[in-house]
């Protein structure tokens, strides 16, 4: 089955059944033609412990940072540990990062404060980021939008959730759009318009591992393996072939995250 190469952009394996299974977990991606993983930090302990299986299994890499309802764990000592973990050779980006008014496990202000905080510690360190934006797209683009008035910056929003107006918004900053198993809920029509508009050459897949496991997993613990399931549903919406797919989706991941 493995006759295509993909990259799962966006995994948290230390969340799949504790860790205790990654290296199983990772040869049955690979049986599935998924061949790199980038798994990704939450906060201090998760990103350790994402580069400490960048260094461990082949095919992995790590990216490092505070997710929005981690806000409070933004200090000066932990950034400190996490720019160590940032300077180690697999580690690819500084992520996931952005705001949550979903959740608002911290205040909206402390997350925008941390946030841009974040932004500009990747900037100096020209690496890409890993955007969370869960109903705040408008803030998030609009810091965005401000913070590339005079820095420069790459990145992806991950799991994307908006729609065609919110993609174009997000494509006008230079930035990449990642797709999870969402694009095959029955519900999900926004998603598929925009994996239907999107611009081949700013298009990525994701597993968000070990959520959204995508239709017919639905409900069960996502894992990387999954992330031919989403390419396979994006090639169906796109009209293409699966191999096709996963060569611009790698490509992509390749130029962002230099794999």
């Amino acid at each position: 089955m493995n006759e295509v190469f993909i990259v799962d952009t966006h995994a948290h394996l230390d969340m799949i059944n504790d860790g205790t299974e990654t290296g199983l977990i990772l040869e049955t991606a690979r049986e599935s033609g998924v061949g790199a993983v980038i798994s990704v930090g939450i906060d201090l302990e998760s990103s350790k412990k994402a580069t400490d299986f960048s260094k461990r299994y082949q095919g992995v890499y790590a990216a490092v940072g505070i997710h929005p309802n981690d806000a409070s764990d933004f200090t000066e000592s932990n950034i400190k540990s996490l720019l160590s973990l940032a300077a180690k050779e697999r580690t690819v980006a500084w992520g996931e990062i952005g705001l949550d008014y979903y959740r608002k496990h911290t205040s909206v202000s402390r997350q925008r404060a941390v946030f841009e905080a974040q932004l500009e510690v990747a900037a100096s360190l020209a690496m890409p980021v890993i955007i969370h934006d869960r109903d705040a797209h408008d803030d998030c683009l609009a810091i965005l939008r401000s913070f590339l008035k005079t820095s420069e910056l790459g990145g992806v929003f991950h799991c994307f959730s908006g729609d065609i107006s919110i993609a174009r918004r997000v494509l006008d900053l230079g930035f990449f759009l990642s797709f999870t198993g969402v694009i095959t809920f029955p519900r999900a029509k926004e998603a598929v318009e925009v994996v239907a508009f999107a611009p081949a050459d700013r298009i990525m897949v994701e597993t968000d591992s070990p959520f959204l496991s995508p239709v017919p997993f639905r409900g069960k613990t996502n894992e990387p393996a999954r992330a031919r399931v989403v390419a396979e549903k994006m090639a169906e919406i796109r009209g293409t072939s699966l191999e096709e797919m996963a060569k611009c989706t790698t490509r992509n991941a390749k130029d962002l995250f230099g794999l």
